[in-house]
């Protein structure tokens, strides 16, 4: 597998019961020292975190880009992974990024009358970041 080059091994995969993987692919997970472990009966919120990180990165990456190959892939999901991690506002954490408090209101009316806003384009533009210019 790709993560043996990289230095690290996996060693679980946490899946749904989903009748579309079949017993054989467990087997040959188990052959390759991964144990297979099955999220919880009727608990449809268990992986919701993965899956909402899943669904942005393709709506707002992956359907914009055409990724000519593994290595273009790679280096496209690091940068969303910053974007998302470092920059993106999200609602559930009052619009502040993960890795990035919430920045201080501005109150002053003079202030935000001189606000200048600066765009930092990533990925070719696919990607934008907005912050305040000094």
């Amino acid at each position: 597998m790709d993560l043996e080059n990289a230095g690290c091994r996996a060693c679980f995969l946490i899946r749904d019961r989903d009748g579309k993987f079949p017993a054989l692919m467990d087997e040959i997970l188990a052959e390759a020292g991964i144990r297979t472990v099955l999220t919880g009966i009727r608990m449809p919120r268990m992986n919701a975190i993965m899956e909402r990180w899943v669904q942005s990165c393709r709506r707002e990456l992956l359907d914009r880009c055409l990724l000519w190959n593994e290595r273009h892939l790679r280096h496209a999901l690091r940068e969303y992974e910053q974007f998302y991690n470092r920059h993106r506002a999200h609602q559930a954490l009052l619009q502040a990024a993960p890795l990035r408090p919430v920045p201080d209101p501005i109150i002053d009316s003079g202030r935000i009358a001189d606000l200048t806003i600066r765009r930092r384009d990533r990925l070719g533009g696919v990607l934008h970041e907005y912050s305040h210019a000094a």
